[in-house]
């Protein structure tokens, strides 16, 4: 640093603001909605600090208003990729040699942009592109995102305060660089912040980044590409590519320079880009660093001393939420016979309260998903369950205007049912009611069910219950709840990530996600050196 050992900002998680009826928050975001939809955005790549545009587009429409067109965006061709590559390897010769102040300048600002002018624009956004509710897009693209840019300030420089101890004789120094060559950050539709941060995290440290948003979330990348120009993060560090992922992937992967993958999608995807990483080991300049975090099939266990109607609300809430594609979403419970009567009563009585439809009537609590792959898959499934299990309420689907599915809730007297165990991504949740006596069995049931490991809950007022459950499940979840529903992990207080095949578990939120995107240099100066080979063992 040069000048001065300086101190950041305390991080404090943003405020979510209520959005309630005549507030002004409320009026902003519905002004900005109005104006976003009624406008058509062009979205054009970014590298190099230009905005590129190719002439090969694609439309974008809301999930809620799928014949309706909000804008288009460019196509790279395999030439863009490549000038991603060169470009941000130019810019890292100076921006990993920028001190870190000035860094952490560039992404504080940016979290204050979003804070203030960006706010309604940035959930604006969202709700049109992704189908958000109000409140949804609130918790994600602003408050979330603020949070990462904000605590990973503090998680880098607690993570540069961290040093090797020295002796009078050696001053004994770590450097935290950044990783030599680039890095490929790759991100999902489902939450802004989850875009945004991928690769801002490993640009804070002092690398340089080419980004493949999803197709589906483009709309909303821009407005985050727009807030980090803003803030001032220079040309070439961050480049935006767009168009056929696999094309984009192998020329980035064909790269001697290529450096790290930081990934969040589907687990088959992280597994084959994995597989294609280790096929081209040879090739690499260095060992490439990989972070993923991919699916989930979260669980919810009651134990029959659960309070019934906490658990129908960590159901109702842990399920429909974003239309469940949350990473995080509950899409299997497991009740106890003797509350199922009352959870049923409670949890049909909420979904049937639920109102569907556009996130611009903020009333809604639930939209739709986000395209017609999505749906049909989601179709499938639903309609295989009304033949083999039991929908107890739900069921209906309609894609005319929108990709609307009804919150549905199956129950099956198979464990091992389908839905049971794979991953839909959608507004269905799969409950088996268990014998209130054979806890113990169920808990090593949940643990075994499944290929994933991220999130998971357990309801009960009996501490010994909890303890069995915090024990049989230690490998089930990255990420476990108490008494809760088994989503809304916030940045510095719950880090997020889990195993299996859920990722790599290097927790987003928290220092261990950003040591991956450094390569330490250890540095030893001695103070008086030697001038004689001799030890003193030597001596006759």
């Amino acid at each position: 640093m040069g000048k001065g050992f300086f101190n950041v900002p305390i991080a404090v998680n943003e405020p979510v603001k209520s959005y309630a009826p005549g507030s002004p928050e409320r009026e902003a975001v519905a002004e900005a909605y109005k104006t976003m939809f009624n406008s058509k955005t062009e979205v054009p790549m970014y590298i190099n600090g230009k905005d590129v545009k190719t002439g090969n587009t694609r439309t974008m429409s809301p999930p809620h208003d799928h014949k309706h067109i909000v804008g288009e965006y460019h196509l790279a061709e395999q030439s863009h990729v490549n000038e991603a590559i060169a470009t941000a390897l130019e810019a890292r010769k100076t921006w990993s040699q920028l001190p870190w102040e000035q860094r952490t300048g560039i992404f504080l600002k940016a979290a204050e942009l979003i804070a203030g002018p960006y706010r309604a624009k940035i959930n604006a956004a969202t709700m049109i592109a992704q189908s958000k509710t109000v409140h949804q897009a609130e918790i994600d693209a602003a408050c979330e995102l603020i949070d990462f840019l904000r605590f990973n300030v503090q998680f880098m420089t607690d993570i540069y305060h961290e040093q090797p101890e020295s002796t009078s004789g050696a001053w004994n120094r770590l450097e935290y660089r950044p990783l030599e060559g680039f890095t490929y950050a790759v991100t999902p539709f489902n939450f802004t912040a989850i875009a945004a941060n991928l690769p801002a995290c490993m640009a804070m440290m002092g690398n340089v980044v080419v980004w493949k948003p999803s197709d589906s979330q483009i709309f909303s990348a821009k407005v985050i590409m727009d807030v980090f120009r803003e803030a001032g993060v220079p040309d070439g560090v961050i480049n935006v590519v767009f168009g056929d992922p696999v094309m984009i992937t192998n020329t980035v992967m064909a790269s001697p320079d290529f450096s790290g993958l930081h990934f969040t999608g589907s687990t088959y995807i992280f597994k084959e880009l994995w597989k294609q990483i280790g096929n081209n080991i040879h090739n690499y300049k260095t060992y490439p660093r990989i972070v993923g975090e991919t699916g989930g099939k979260d669980f919810i266990v009651a134990h029959k001393s659960a309070n019934a109607q906490q658990v129908a609300t960590a159901i109702s809430r842990g399920a429909f939420e974003f239309q469940g594609q949350k990473c995080s979403a509950a899409s299997r419970a497991y009740v106890p016979s003797n509350l199922w009567p009352e959870v049923k009563a409670s949890v049909i009585k909420d979904v049937n309260s639920f109102t569907i439809g556009s996130p611009e009537n903020m009333s809604n609590f639930i939209t739709a998903v986000i395209h017609e792959g999505s749906f049909d898959k989601l179709v499938k499934y639903i309609d295989e369950a009304k033949a083999d299990a039991e929908i107890i309420v739900g069921g209906g689907y309609d894609k005319s205007k929108g990709y609307f599915i009804e919150p549905t809730v199956i129950v099956t007297s198979n464990p091992k049912y389908t839905t049971m165990c794979t991953e839909l991504f959608g507004p269905v949740i799969t409950i088996y009611v268990y014998d209130e006596n054979d806890y113990t069995t169920t808990l090593k049931l949940v643990d075994e069910t499944s290929e994933y490991a991220l999130t998971g809950a357990i309801l009960s007022t009996d501490r010994y219950a909890i303890q069995e459950a915090t024990n049989i499940l230690q490998n089930a979840a990255g990420n476990f709840y108490i008494n809760d529903k088994p989503t809304g992990a916030v940045v510095g207080q719950q880090p997020f990530g889990g195993a299996r095949a859920s990722g790599t578990n290097d927790k987003a939120g928290s220092a261990l996600n950003l040591l991956r995107w450094v390569s330490p240099r250890m540095i030893k100066e001695t103070f008086v050196t030697p001038t004689d080979y001799r030890y003193p063992f030597l001596e006759e």
